[in-house]
Order: C-alpha cells, then sequence, then structure tokens
C-alpha cells in the first residue's frame, strides 16, 4: 500500500478534525438545498429583495395623513388657476377635429394649407406614418413587409393585419377631422400619437394624406396638358388591347 494513501491519512486524522469537515460540508449544503425548495415550492410569503433598485420607497396612500402641510393631507388639492390636460377644450375644432360634436370637414382656420403645411406634413408622415403605412400611404410599409416574411416563416404562431391603405374609398371620403382624431387618438390595432406628435404638426400630417389621396384620384382637368398624355388601358389576362 502506498504510504500516501488517502485512507490511511484519513485514519490518522483526529476524530474532531473529521467531524469538522463533516458539519462543514453540511453547512455548505444548506443554502443551495433552501434555494432549490424556495424556486420549486410556491409561497405567499414576500420574495427575498436584497438588492432595492428603488423598488420600495416611503409613500402615502389615498387618504393617509401628512404632517408635512397644515392641512396634514397627503392628497393635495388643484392649484387654483390650474387646468388638466384632459379637461375639455374651448377650440374642439382645433385641437380635436370636431364641431359641434360632428368630425369637421374643413380645416380650422389657424391652419393654412400652402405648400410649407405640405413639406412639414410629409416630414412627420415619414416618420411616423410611414413605417406602417408605406410611402405613398397603400399600407405596405417596411413593418408590414417584415411581418410578412414572418408570418409566412410560421414564426412563433405569428398573426398579422396588414395597415390599411389610405386610398380606400372608407378611408378616402373620411372628412379631415376623423383623420385627425385617429391620429391623435389611435384605432384599431394603431396607437394615439397625440403625445408624440403636436397639434400643428397633426393637421400637416392630415393635409399630406389628403395630398396623397388626391395624388391617386385627381380629376383630368386638373392637370395641365392632360389632353396630350397617353392613356393607360387596362387590359384583363387573355384579351386584346383594344386601345
Amino acid at each position: 500500500m502506498s504510504p500516501f494513501d488517502p485512507r490511511m491519512m484519513l485514519k490518522e486524522l483526529p476524530p474532531a478534525f473529521v467531524w469538522i469537515g463533516l458539519l462543514t460540508l453540511s453547512l455548505i449544503l444548506v443554502p443551495p438545498a433552501i434555494i432549490l425548495r424556495a424556486r420549486a415550492v410556491p409561497t405567499e410569503s414576500r420574495r427575498i429583495h436584497i438588492i432595492q433598485n428603488m423598488d420600495n420607497q416611503p409613500k402615502y396612500v389615498d387618504q393617509q395623513e401628512n404632517i408635512l402641510f397644515e392641512d396634514r393631507r397627503s392628497m393635495r388639492p388643484q392649484i387654483p388657476g390650474t387646468i388638466s390636460r384632459s379637461q375639455m377644450v374651448s377650440d374642439t375644432h382645433y385641437f380635436l377635429g370636431t364641431v359641434d360634436g360632428e368630425f369637421a370637414a374643413d380645416f380650422p382656420e389657424q391652419v393654412h394649407i400652402d405648400e410649407a403645411l405640405l413639406k412639414r406634413g410629409r416630414i412627420e408622415f415619414e416618420i411616423y406614418c410611414l413605417p406602417c403605412h408605406g410611402v405613398k400611404g397603400a399600407g405596405d410599409g417596411v413593418i408590414h413587409e417584415r411581418a410578412m416574411v414572418l408570418l409566412n416563416a410560421g414564426t412563433n404562431g405569428t398573426t398579422w393585419v396588414q395597415p390599411k391603405n389610405l386610398h380606400e374609398e372608407a378611408i378616402a371620403d373620411q372628412p379631415v377631422g376623423q383623420i385627425f382624431w385617429s391620429i391623435s387618438n389611435g384605432i384599431r390595432n394603431m396607437a394615439g400619437y397625440a403625445s408624440q406628435i403636436r397639434v400643428e404638426d397633426r393637421w400637416a400630417i392630415v393635409a399630406w394624406v389628403k395630398a396623397l389621396q388626391y395624388s391617386q384620384n385627381a380629376p383630368a382637368e386638373r392637370v395641365p396638358g392632360a389632353d396630350a398624355l397617353p392613356v393607360r388601358t387596362k387590359v384583363e389576362p387573355g384579351e386584346e388591347d383594344a386601345s
């Protein structure tokens, strides 16, 4: 037997060393056992929260007393003269897009339709609207294209509803106030942009949307020299061009 046999060395150790080693090993196994049990067994107790990260802070609940103020109320009243952002505004035409409870058919008097407004509307449209609705508003933006790739690949059960084509009759016939309302408050899967886009810029987007719609359905008499332009005739597959 080798003189460095571990079994012989263990027999030569004092019994106290052996018991201390066994006790230390047992104590080392306790934390992993507790952690495993905590992860496996449901409990109604609050979880151990060593690093707070401002998750738990002193606060006042409704109707609680607060000695910081003279009236000892934690719920402070409104300062006289202040107006809540959610309160009704007097000029509903400009701020809400409605007149007498109906969507406005015309732009408010604060909005001046000119080239500068259309340029601003195009910039804002391409920032907020183009990703879904596309450059021309046909509902074929890059987000739609990416969604269709994921949908066709069957990625994680992807479902998708194509953004609205702004040239559809139901959309093209909407009054300007309704388009402004949809931009501000959202509609269907589209979120509202009132908190991100200023009022004047939302009206600029409405003007650009109307310009896009008009560009696809403009009457020939409004186009200079339209009589001299070639006419495109739609021919069904298998039929001869009669033009």
